[in-house]
């Protein structure tokens, strides 16, 4: 087990914020999140991302279940990825009164920036159950370079 995960502030925070989370997920009356399809804030729901970088690309996975891929519109304006969509309500119920409805309907937006090596003419998505999957190629040349650290050379104080 990892020393963070025995670390008891951490194990304290993590507490605090889900209680928190679970006290504005009833103030709200809907989910905040943890754990569930989205987010929730106050202009509506947002799929939740994962954004990962490589060598050659940026690769950005979101969570999009039970939206077709015809309403989604995927955009990149110089270093920004814009995805945004619709998830409309298929049936109505009449006659049923909901005493919890987590499945979040209508339109989201998400804006992501991206590193500046970026290359926003190569850019491909694909769907595939649920996640929709961005590949953003990278500039030839604009390549990450890893820098290494070196230790700060130490100073020897000499007595006057």
């Amino acid at each position: 087990m990892a020393f963070w995960n025995r670390n008891p502030l951490i194990e304290e925070f993590t507490r605090a914020r889900n209680d928190m989370d679970r006290m504005l997920g009833r103030f709200v009356g809907a989910s905040t999140g943890s754990g569930e399809f989205g987010t929730m804030r106050p202009e509506g729901w947002v799929p939740a991302v994962d954004v990962s970088e490589s060598e050659d690309e940026v690769v950005v996975r979101g969570e999009i279940p039970g939206i077709s891929p015809r309403d989604l519109e995927i955009t990149v304006a110089g270093t920004t990825l814009n995805i945004s969509g619709k998830k409309e309500e298929k049936e109505e119920c009449d006659g049923e009164d909901f005493y919890r409805c987590e499945r979040r309907f209508g339109s989201f937006r998400r804006v992501i920036e991206l590193p500046e090596s970026i290359d926003p003419d190569k850019v491909v998505a694909d769907a595939d159950n649920g996640v929709v999957t961005i590949r953003i190629a990278k500039k030839p040349g604009q390549r990450t370079r890893r820098v290494e650290i070196k230790p700060a050379a130490r100073r020897i104080a000499v007595p006057s």
